[in-house]
């Protein structure tokens, strides 16, 4: 099964321009209608509304690709079946910070065969930054080739971090946070990680690590690792699900830091 990847990548950055335009104009002329998921996580009409852009847009174009979004109602995506073309969906990603008019928030899809990320993009429509990556040909943000920032010491490296929104599980972040703080010169949390590691593609950050789900690190991690980031996790990956997308305690860093980092991480966790 070949797929030519640019048109992929291209397609995959039509529709989160698309989505990301409409939510933003949504925001502007209405109120959006919020409401509340498990653990306290917001939904708002504009994350329906962007994956229902999104879901029509790959339904209308590859006919009998499957789909994994946030918003559908797969909770139990550790059970979903990722051979084959699957396309990954974070419709809205930094949902407190759209509802908020705070402007660090994005939409994101991936295109995935057989678990492999081979195309994605990323756009932040309020930071005006449109990320796109392609699996051997490079991430670009707005046409502009990334390239990460070179560090070689956890005391020079800023790293972006975030919460789960369970408050059952904040504390065990929380330490990670101290650690992170007393280990090197800054962190910074902005609550989108789509973005947040796409600007470890971009320099902006020297690394960023949280627990997070698939639709969260497709398109970004594959942004990522074609700037010259390196990915990995801090415990072991379950065997029947891809590296690529699973998300819990996953890594995404500059190589200098590489080793230092993981092993701050891992000793934070023993």
């Amino acid at each position: 099964m070949k797929f030519d990847l640019r048109e992929l990548a291209l397609f995959a950055e039509q529709a989160v321009t698309k989505a990301g335009d409409r939510i933003s104009e949504l925001r502007s002329r209405e109120k959006i209608e919020v409401n509340y998921k498990d653990a306290g996580e917001l939904v708002t009409s504009a994350d329906l509304l962007s994956e229902r852009i999104i879901q029509e847009a790959i339904m209308g174009t590859f006919q009998g690709h499957r789909i994994l979004s946030e918003e559908d109602g797969v909770h139990n995506w550790d059970n979903f079946k990722f051979d084959g073309p699957v396309w990954v969906i974070d419709p809205l990603d930094g949902t407190v910070n759209f509802a908020r008019n705070l402007p660090h928030y994005g939409v994101s899809l991936a295109f995935a065969l057989d678990g492999v990320v081979l195309a994605g993009a990323v756009y932040a429509p309020d930071l005006n930054c449109t990320y796109v990556g392609i699996k051997g040909e490079g991430s670009y943000c707005n046409g502009e080739r990334l390239r990460i920032r070179k560090c070689t010491s956890l005391l020079d490296a800023v790293i972006g971090t975030g919460f789960p929104h369970d408050p059952a599980k904040v504390q065990p972040a929380i330490e990670r946070v101290n650690r992170l703080r007393r280990n090197c010169r800054d962190i910074r949390r902005f609550a989108a990680p789509t973005v947040d590691i796409c600007y470890v593609a971009s320099g902006k950050l020297d690394a960023h690590t949280e627990s997070l789900a698939p639709w969260d690190v497709a398109a970004a991690g594959l942004i990522a690792r074609e700037a010259g980031a390196l990915s990995c996790h801090v415990q072991a990956v379950p065997d029947d699900i891809p590296k690529e997308l699973y998300g819990e305690e996953v890594v995404f860093t500059t190589p200098g830091i590489f080793d230092d980092l993981l092993t701050l991480l891992r000793m934070e966790s023993e």
